[in-house]
C-alpha cells in the first residue's frame, strides 16, 4: 500500500479553511484503518484524525473536533481531511498513514504505512 497527500489551497489565514487528501494505490486499501497524523517544527508526530476501515467511525483528537473532519471513499481509495477554522497552531506537516490495528489515537509507531506529507501553513 502505498500512500501520497495533494493538498487543495495554498498559504491559508486564520479562520479559513483546506482541504488534504491521501489517494492510496493497492488492492487492500479496505483492508487498513487509515489516518492523518501532523508534526510542527521540534515537535514530536502526533495523531490528529482517524477512520476505521468500512468508513463507520471516526476518532479525533482534542484540539481539532468540531472543527475537522476525516472521510474515506474504499471504491477510490482516498481519505480526504476537510480542515475548518484552521488556526495558526495547526500549522505542520500532515501525513496521512495506513494501519490494519489502530484508527484511535494511534502512536506513529502502530501505522504500517505513510505517505510523504504535505506542508499546511496557517498565518495570523
Amino acid at each position: 500500500l502505498m500512500c501520497s497527500c495533494r493538498r487543495w489551497g495554498g498559504l491559508v489565514q486564520a479562520g479559513g479553511s483546506l482541504r488534504l487528501s491521501c489517494a492510496a494505490s493497492g488492492r487492500a486499501f479496505s483492508s487498513y484503518d487509515m489516518a492523518w497524523f501532523r508534526q510542527a517544527p521540534g515537535k514530536e508526530r502526533e495523531f490528529v484524525a482517524g477512520i476505521n476501515r468500512s468508513g463507520g467511525s471516526t476518532y479525533y483528537t482534542d484540539s481539532v473536533k468540531g472543527r475537522f473532519t476525516i472521510s474515506r471513499d474504499n471504491a477510490k481509495n482516498t481519505v480526504p481531511l476537510q480542515m475548518n477554522s484552521l488556526k495558526s497552531e495547526d500549522t505542520a506537516v500532515y501525513y496521512c498513514a495506513a494501519s490494519r490495528v489502530c484508527y484511535r489515537g494511534c502512536s506513529p509507531v502502530s501505522m504500517d504505512y505513510w505517505g510523504k506529507g504535505t506542508q499546511v501553513t496557517v498565518s495570523s
